[in-house]
């Protein structure tokens, strides 16, 4: 029995996905409508420039060395990256690619995932306000508990000075008393919120033993795509020191930032190189963290960097979130942090642990 004949031009044009060929040569040479409704132009403006014409400028050349390992016949599967319609507005699309040597052809499909990273964004972006409006909060909580302890036993301090045998009137006596006993109160009242304030940061920012090279393959782990796409090379030494007395949530945090803004700011045409080192420097522990980066000017920007919001590059992924935190993680702790950078060689970050 025959099977039935099916319409697969129906089916290539029934899909609100991308459905895409291109050829080797950079150009589309078959597409969907759903291409042309997603970017806004004709058919014929599709067919007629490279592909890569459309591809937003920033990610055209992680996108370039994406697309050569496809011509190399490696499968492209759930690669990320924004494109610009003919209005100007950035469009995400996911891409999973499929190379056919033999016709020199590549069968992609496309998902546009925008919605999707704009929930993403305003999500991080709050998640992000929300960290820091309850960090400072708290230190506001904390600093006004402690500060008010002062005053509070400078007034207690005055009512031991009066010579209660000099006054002789029952009610001024009694008045006294009740002040006396109200600011005990309130003394241990402060006590005792510095103490549970005290005890909670504690329990947040417990230090344990954490070793480096455990950390990084966390953090390594859940950046492979990022690695892979951007073709960064990292190189860690640890065999001198590979365990630090710090909070665990911490480190990875501190290596996810630093490794991070390194892949996001490599110099144009050039792959990263990330070299991570960790030694011993009399009795204290030492990480670096370098790479061949844009660098930046730290007679201008220096005084900035660890700011909240601060941003150096103009790249839209950045936040100035990042190096806000590696500082108030590292110096929260007791650590320092220093940093080393010339313009269009490389950055440095230097972290000594307590």
């Amino acid at each position: 029995m025959k099977s039935p004949a099916f319409d697969y031009e129906h089916f290539f044009e029934l899909t609100a996905d991308l459905f895409c060929i291109a050829g080797y040569d950079g150009y589309f040479k078959k597409i969907n409508s759903s291409v042309s409704k997603v970017l806004g132009y004709s058919m014929e403006e599709l067919y007629s420039r490279p592909i890569n014409d459309f591809v937003h400028p920033e990610d055209q050349l992680v996108t370039s060395k994406v697309r050569e390992q496809i011509y190399r016949s490696k499968p492209l599967l759930n690669f990320e990256n924004r494109y610009l319609t003919k209005s100007g507005e950035i469009v995400w699309l996911s891409w999973t690619s499929m190379p056919v040597e033999s016709q020199q052809l590549v069968f992609a499909i496309a998902k546009n995932i925008t919605h999707k990273k704009e929930i993403e964004s305003q999500r991080n972006s709050l998640i992000t306000q929300l960290s820091l409006l309850n960090q400072e909060l708290r230190q506001l909580t904390f600093s006004t508990s402690h500060d008010l302890r002062a005053p509070v036993n400078n007034l207690l301090s005055a009512f031991d000075l009066i010579d209660d045998r000099k006054i002789e009137d029952q009610d001024t006596l009694d008045l006294i008393q009740l002040l006396k006993n109200s600011g005990r109160k309130l003394s241990d009242t402060l006590n005792k919120y510095v103490d549970v304030l005290k005890e909670r940061h504690e329990k947040e920012t417990s230090i344990e033993r954490v070793t480096f090279s455990q950390s990084l393959k966390q953090v390594l782990d859940s950046i492979q795509a990022l690695i892979k796409t951007s073709n960064a090379e990292i190189q860690a030494e640890f065999s001198e020191v590979d365990e630090v007395d710090f909070n665990r949530a911490f480190m990875e945090s501190v290596f996810l930032n630093l490794i991070t803004n390194s892949i996001k700011y490599a110099k144009p045409e050039t792959a990263p190189q990330i070299k991570i080192r960790s030694q011993r420097h009399f009795d204290q522990v030492k990480l670096t963290v370098e790479d061949n980066g844009v660098g930046m000017d730290m007679e201008k920007m220096g005084h900035r960097l660890f700011r909240v919001n601060q941003t150096f590059h103009g790249h839209t992924n950045s936040k100035g979130i990042g190096l806000y935190l590696v500082y108030h993680h590292v110096v929260g702790l007791g650590g320092k942090i220093e940093v080393d950078s010339i313009v269009n060689q490389g950055t440095k970050f230097t972290i000594t642990f307590p």
